[in-house]
């Protein structure tokens, strides 16, 4: 298991979201860049990147500082937010990002999803954002009538890496994982899953370590200070 810190993009800047909502921002830094550097001195090993711009507008918005941070750090990226075509993984690729999420595209295009991890075998992975349950798509504006399982389920052999679950009731709200969602979705899919939205402490960390799962994604918990990387990534290495 890997702890992976996020880096939301919004206007070149790094960003807090409330549940996704892009009117509830926090603004933690003008310099994404640094602030990918300071996560690798920390100990990470992967940074998760979204372009939370391009998610809404359907393409990405915030290229330049996804090259900044590629350019800082030299430890392993992956970037969502806006990736709907073959031309955009091609462009992230050339700017050697390791990884990329499709999410609205995987749920929309299952041609093109499976043509992308046809291609880049092992470097693409499927964002599955959930609200009570359903599919939410286009930077979690519209839910669809698609249960996440069921839709996770569909991916089993589309060749995608591995499924990032985010509970966007959980997101950016430090109150806890929904543990027992996670636990059923895990249980139900064959493929990896990474587990994102709600940790907010060491003990929320502790308690998905239960779980089968590939990685942890932190975000406003270890802006706001609620949760130390250093100590996660430790604790998560000793077990």
């Amino acid at each position: 298991m890997v702890i992976i810190p996020a880096i939301d993009l919004k206007e070149g800047k790094c960003v807090r979201l409330i549940q996704g909502r892009m009117e509830d921002v926090t603004i933690y830094s003008d310099n994404p860049a640094s602030m990918a550097k300071h996560w690798e001195d920390e100990g990470a090993e992967l940074l998760h990147i979204v372009d939370l711009d391009g998610a809404i507008e359907g393409s990405p918005r915030n290229i330049k500082s996804i090259i900044d941070i590629r350019k800082a750090v030299s430890i392993l990226i992956e970037v969502g937010g806006g990736i709907r075509n073959m031309e955009t993984i091609d462009k992230l690729m050339s700017l050697k990002i390791d990884r990329v999420v499709l999410g609205t595209s995987a749920v929309n295009d299952p041609y093109f999803l499976r043509e992308a991890c046809r291609r880049f075998q092992g470097k693409v992975l499927a964002g599955i954002d959930a609200r009570d349950g359903m599919v939410a798509i286009k930077g979690w504006r519209e839910t669809t009538s698609e249960r996440a399982i069921d839709f996770a389920k569909s991916l089993e052999d589309s060749g995608v890496r591995a499924i990032i679950f985010t509970d966007i009731k959980m997101d950016g709200m430090l109150s806890g994982p929904n543990i027992e969602s996670i636990r059923e979705f895990v249980k139900s899919v064959k493929l990896p899953v990474i587990a994102s939205g709600g940790v907010a402490d060491i003990n929320d960390i502790k308690e998905l370590m239960k779980l089968q799962l590939e990685g942890i994604i932190v975000g406003k918990a270890i802006y706001s200070g609620s949760l130390d990387l250093k100590e996660a990534i430790r604790l998560v290495k000793s077990s």
